[in-house]
């Protein structure tokens, strides 16, 4: 079961990592702006999937063998929904009203949400190296 929680838990990482600084940035550099807006709206929803799933099934299997570590994992699943379901579609609003200075503070909301992710799941993931 520990190995298991240990690869889910370095999927989950991976992931994130390369959606967020591999494939957004990777899209903005290689195609014109009018594409990547709709792309990156259908991408989105799936990769909050992905985290929300990848992050509950790392906790549930990491939970026998490490409760803070299952916590993290947790903490991520849990704080992954209201970013899905709220902060996007609060995101997609303003880029869709032309209010940039909201779009760009929620926006930075949620970069820092997926950077603190980022870094919960490594320190969870590092956990595994004790």
């Amino acid at each position: 079961m520990e190995i298991a929680a240990l690869l889910m838990t370095a999927f989950l990482f991976g992931g994130m990592l390369l959606f967020s600084a591999g494939f957004a940035p990777f899209l903005f550099s290689a195609l014109p702006a009018e594409t990547v807006r709709g792309t990156i709206r259908k991408a989105f929803p799936p990769f909050y999937l992905f985290v929300i799933a990848a992050a509950g099934l790392g906790a549930a299997l990491s939970y026998s063998a490490d409760s803070l570590t299952a916590i993290l994992l947790a903490a991520i699943a849990v704080t992954t929904i209201p970013n899905r379901q709220i902060l996007m579609p609060a995101i997609n609003d303003a880029a869709d009203a032309g209010n940039k200075a909201r779009f760009g503070a929620l926006h930075g909301l949620s970069v820092a949400i997926t950077l603190a992710h980022i870094v919960l799941a490594g320190v969870a993931l590092a956990r595994f190296l004790d």
